[in-house]
């Protein structure tokens, strides 16, 4: 039977799933495999589910010499050396639509905390520090008749779309290849930036998204706007947004993803207009079971010779 690594827990119905066609190892430690062990754990797989808080470099496959499948769980794969692979050989694969709805769903909760200033008010609460009501008080930025504006027009973009109408926003929209569409408007990076009152972030992480967002982005921004980013930490130059913020350059700003997970830049950390969450965008039951058991389907197709379901491109 073939022998299959997993670099972390994932949900016992996709390891019986993989038990039932090859030997199966799981890292079971907490936090991400120590780089060491990896390696040696991955001499003789043939098949490796990866999380996304492993780097599946060339070292890694020149000590898995029998892998012919990565197959990483999570729609990104910027953590994967996808040229490496296809030198030696191996399918990369992912894990693309399972995930749309529910980080899309979660880019909402986190653009109407932000806009309403739900962290902030909730802090206020737990502190006892609310003692009336005013018709002043606290008051955030209303949605209907705004623009989201959202970097990066693919499936999870145009899901946050979607609930972006629903809100009554007019939908402006970055993307490679521009679609006439009666119901959004397709703009440069820039303009996107100048005229937006809430850019919301979903470019996969690549050499030329890395720092997108940095002075000179944050400057073309509304003073008035707020920044959303659910997509991957580094497109975004988190000293830069301190600094934006302390210029009163934005709003606000509403992060899931950091540069240095779990590290975030202790500037971030003051501001009451930032609302900061743990990496949870796709983290329900039903979307991360999804996830691990597409990964499993893509590694069983390819171990039996068959094309993977969701190779990345």
């Amino acid at each position: 039977m073939p022998r299959v690594l997993i670099t972390g827990k994932v949900p016992s119905s996709v390891v019986r799933r993989l038990e039932a066609h090859c030997e199966v190892d799981m890292y079971l430690g907490d936090g991400p495999i120590p780089k060491a062990e990896l390696l040696a754990r991955v001499a003789g797989a043939h098949g490796l589910l990866s999380l996304i808080t492993e780097q599946i470099d060339a070292e890694v496959m020149a000590a898995g010499t029998d892998l012919r499948v990565i197959a990483n769980v999570a729609v990104g794969y910027n953590n994967v050396d996808v040229a490496a692979a296809r030198t030696r050989g191996i399918t990369v694969t992912n894990t693309p639509d399972v995930l749309t709805e529910a980080t899309a769903d979660f880019t909402w909760a986190l653009l109407l905390a932000v806009t309403r200033r739900l962290g902030e008010g909730e802090r206020l609460v737990r502190s006892g520090g609310w003692t009336r009501w005013a018709l002043d008080f606290m008051l955030g930025m209303e949605l209907r008749g705004k623009q989201l504006g959202i970097v990066g027009y693919g499936r999870i973009g145009k899901a946050v779309a979607v609930r972006g109408r629903a809100f009554g926003m007019r939908i402006a929209y970055t993307s490679r290849t521009p679609q006439l569409l009666a119901d959004a408007e397709a703009m440069s990076v820039d303009q996107v930036l100048a005229t937006s009152d809430v850019v919301s972030l979903h470019v996969p992480l690549t050499p030329e998204t890395t720092h997108l967002i940095g002075k000179t982005a944050l400057t073309k921004m509304k003073r008035s706007a707020y920044l959303v980013n659910t997509t991957r930490g580094p497109v975004v130059d988190e000293a830069a947004l301190v600094w934006a913020l302390e210029q009163h350059l934005i709003a606000g700003a509403a992060l899931d993803v950091y540069e240095r997970e779990p590290e975030v830049h202790p500037g971030l950390l003051p501001f009451e207009n930032v609302v900061l969450a743990p990496h949870l965008g796709s983290a329900t039951v039903e979307t991360r079971t999804a996830m691990a058991d597409l990964a499993a389907r893509n590694a069983l197709a390819v171990l039996a010779g068959e094309p993977a379901l969701t190779p990345v491109p």
